[in-house]
């Protein structure tokens, strides 16, 4: 499966958060969000290191949105 991270950098208290789609890298199942994780900017670069590909936010969403109608359409992408 194909990790996704995207470029956001939104203040979360002192960190920066960005989104990412699937999860390799240990972050807390809590962090869950539908279909992606909110994950800070340390966490990111570890997922990048990993082999997650970098994405823009619009890229993301898209990827979401298709992955959406797939599911809806009894799909799996």
């Amino acid at each position: 499966m194909t990790v996704y991270v995207d470029d956001m950098a939104a203040p979360y208290g002192r960190m920066r958060m960005s989104h990412m789609m699937a999860d390799k890298i240990g972050v807390a199942r809590k962090w869950h969000q539908g279909d992606h994780y909110d994950i800070c900017q340390s966490k990111r670069e570890i997922a990048i290191k990993h082999g997650a590909q970098e994405l823009s936010r619009v890229e993301l969403g898209r990827i979401a949105i298709a992955q959406r109608r797939a599911a809806r359409q009894g799909k799996t992408q």
